[in-house]
């Protein structure tokens, strides 16, 4: 007896092949996505993210929510790859120093539809108006700071300069991405009673406790307030009020500011971010947006921001010794 296998035709092969892999590839493609959970059973959160978008807050004004194609295009031809991210200098992008060279920023995508603004709330897409008190409020602090360069006075150095916060709204809340700018990225660390957010810009650890514990009394408002976190099925809702008075978001805010944030494990590649401001005192009615939040297949490097702090003592003593100066030879 032979112990050969019969021979098969290579047509024959093929038809078996295409017979058996057919129904496994359909039955893997439609395999739906299960969101992955914790120890303690709630969704996943954890890694690192990227905000990173050419959407900008508001929508320009006769835009639509939803771009075309070829809008989408239009957007991302002119802010893509090829197009460098420089700063921190005057004059040309050439005279300035590069720091990226090779950016891949996209337009914000939700629920299938390219954003023409991250504010999707009010419906036109734009931060409402602010409040006659708003207005009131920030007109003696703005006459102050025209009588100096923004950079004349220790007291008017901006927190990002001084290393202090990131720029403009990057740890938040409601975390922002730096528009056109650099390090949108975050990493996610969840534990059963608490979530830690690291802001890559300036390497600031957002600590959010889990649970109905007593909140902050409100003489104490530490950098991106006091943030609380419950989970609505599988989404984490946090609401933060107590912000430091140094940190007025969008340079207006008042005491009386409450941020709500809503984090939704979507897909493996998407946290959904949605966020609600609501500062009564500040702006006419409340309002929010949606940021897609996708998955960062890299690592994060730590951020060593620190010589604005060492740069303000030299400040300090330099414009000592040009007063000495203008003294004694007056």
């Amino acid at each position: 007896m032979s112990l050969t296998r019969p021979r098969v035709g290579p047509i024959l092969a093929f038809c078996l092949a295409t017979a058996l892999a057919g129904p496994v590839s359909s039955v893997a493609s439609q395999t739906p996505w299960v969101v992955p959970r914790t120890p303690d059973g709630r969704p996943d959160l954890q890694g690192n993210w990227t905000n990173e978008t050419l959407t900008p807050l508001q929508r320009p004004r006769e835009q639509g929510r939803v771009l075309t194609p070829e809008e989408v295009t239009t957007i991302e031809q002119g802010g893509g790859a090829d197009d460098a991210v420089c700063f921190y200098g005057a004059g040309t992008c050439n005279d300035r120093i590069t720091l990226i060279e090779a950016v891949d920023f996209r337009v914000a995508t939700v629920n299938g539809e390219p954003r023409s603004s991250l504010v999707t709330n009010p419906p036109d897409g734009r931060v409402p108006s602010l409040t006659p008190e708003a207005r009131r409020r920030s007109e003696d602090p703005q006459a102050l700071r025209n009588r100096f360069g923004q950079y004349d006075h220790p007291e008017l150095a901006p927190l990002s300069e001084r290393c202090l916060m990131s720029f403009g709204s990057s740890a938040g809340p409601p975390m922002l991405p730096n528009r056109r700018l650099y390090n949108n990225n975050y990493t996610i660390v969840q534990t059963a009673d608490h979530v830690m957010i690291l802001a890559e810009m300036v390497h600031d650890a957002r600590i959010i406790r889990i649970g109905d514990g007593p909140r902050l009394p409100a003489h104490l408002r530490p950098w991106m307030g006091d943030s609380w976190g419950h989970w609505e099925g599988d989404v984490l809702v946090v609401e933060t009020t107590n912000f430091h008075p140094s940190q007025r978001f969008r340079g207006n805010a008042s005491d009386h500011l409450r941020v709500t944030e809503r984090f939704s494990r979507v897909d493996e590649e998407t946290i959904l971010y949605e966020f609600t401001v609501d500062d009564p005192t500040t702006y006419a009615e409340p309002w929010g947006g949606e940021v897609p939040m996708k998955a960062l297949h890299d690592q994060l490097y730590e951020y060593a921001c620190h010589e604005g702090n060492h740069n303000l003592v030299g400040i300090l003593r330099g414009a000592r010794y040009q007063e000495r100066v203008e003294a004694q030879h007056p």
